[in-house]
């Protein structure tokens, strides 16, 4: 029997079939966050430019496009008009109530811890409550340590300092005050939320962020505040409203955030988008830059990142990328041991003694001295 010989064009062909199915099937086995990653334009890694005058001007433009990217926020009043509901004495330190209307339809009720002390101006926190589901909680967990080690509040202030907490929305007295009305709670009255934000062109997240700089505005207000040594810490959430706030205001001069450092494009990566809610993401953000150059801003302020390096919600890998990024930056002004990211072998998403301990230290160490 004669061997057949196949024409050179249809040799060509079933190599080139062959050859794609070979592609097909290795697209197949790829991880399906790789290729949704593939199919996007997402910016490239932020690299530190050469000189502090080449970096200050690419801040201001990083900013600016994080502030349109928050969306079509209602402007701030020059001085939030917070009324003060009440004054209790607990002791060593007065407890104060208020709430203030955020000019977006919205009241923000908060807590004010105040020493007792007189005669002097005290440093100041604003302590950024986290998520985790407890819609009921938000300001209510400065007065307890389920999340933390002690209670946030007392432990700062009988420590020296004012500290500030209010309700993000959607949280503690805010929980069902949104646009599906008070039959509407937790997560599906977050999601509302977002919904709306985002028809009115804006985020839930600027929204978020812009009630704690008028919680911010508020604070240095305040007489009995110095307001050149103000900080922000939080957990989770919390974290992530920390570090925001210092990227966007240069009035917050140190801060500690404990269990969320997310480079975003490596959560992806690591399928971990549920890990987070439907607040966290801000449209169009990728297009122009991962958390790294966010971070950057904070600089040369001292900042202290505590995590997990087995924190779902914070890979490791996207830290270590962060961490990369954001030194050479601090190293333009000389400052490299203000930026400090400590990642904790073998621990998930929580807040250590340890960590706890370090966050005090911390704020001691950048806020007591004036």
């Amino acid at each position: 029997m004669k061997s057949r010989t196949w024409p050179s064009h249809a040799l060509l062909a079933a190599l080139s079939l062959w050859q794609m199915g070979g592609r097909m099937n290795a697209q197949s086995d790829k991880r399906a966050a790789l290729r949704w990653l593939e199919g996007a334009a997402v910016a490239p890694a932020f690299e530190a430019p050469a000189t502090r005058p080449q970096w200050e001007q690419q801040r201001q433009a990083i900013r600016a496009q994080l502030g349109q990217l928050l969306g079509k926020l209602p402007p701030r009043p020059p001085k939030p008009q917070a009324e003060t509901v009440s004054r209790e004495d607990r002791g060593d330190y007065w407890l104060e109530r208020f709430q203030f209307d955020n000019g977006a339809g919205a009241v923000v009720p908060g807590y004010l811890l105040l020493p007792k002390q007189t005669g002097r101006k005290f440093p100041a926190i604003l302590y950024c409550h986290w998520h985790g589901g407890q819609y009921d909680n938000g300001k209510e967990e400065l007065f307890k340590a389920e999340h933390t080690p002690e209670p946030p509040g007392p432990t700062l202030v009988q420590r020296g300092y004012v500290v500030l907490g209010i309700d993000a929305y959607c949280f503690g007295e805010r929980n069902g005050q949104g646009p599906g009305g008070p039959d509407e709670k937790g997560g599906n009255s977050e999601m509302t939320a977002s919904k709306f934000h985002l028809w009115t062109g804006r985020t839930l997240w600027g929204m978020i962020v812009r009630d704690d700089l008028m919680a911010l505005d508020y604070l240095v207000s305040r007489s009995e505040v110095d307001a050149t040594r103000v900080g922000a810490t939080g957990i989770s959430m919390g974290a992530t409203r920390s570090w925001w706030l210092m990227a966007l205001d240069e009035r917050v001069r140190a801060g500690v955030a404990v269990a969320c450092l997310t480079r975003y494009q490596n959560l992806i990566r690591h399928e971990g988008l549920k890990h987070h809610g439907i607040y966290y993401f801000v449209p169009g953000m990728l297009n122009h830059f991962d958390t790294e150059a966010v971070v950057s801003l904070i600089a040369p302020r001292p900042v202290l990142f505590l995590t997990g390096d087995q924190d779902s919600g914070s890979p490791a890998d996207g830290i270590r990328m962060i961490e990369a990024s954001v030194r050479p930056v601090y190293q333009l002004y000389g400052q490299e041991e203000k930026f400090q990211s400590i990642l904790y072998p073998g621990v998930g998403h929580e807040y250590l003694p340890e960590m706890w301990q370090r966050m005090l230290a911390w704020m001691d160490q950048n806020l007591k001295t004036p």
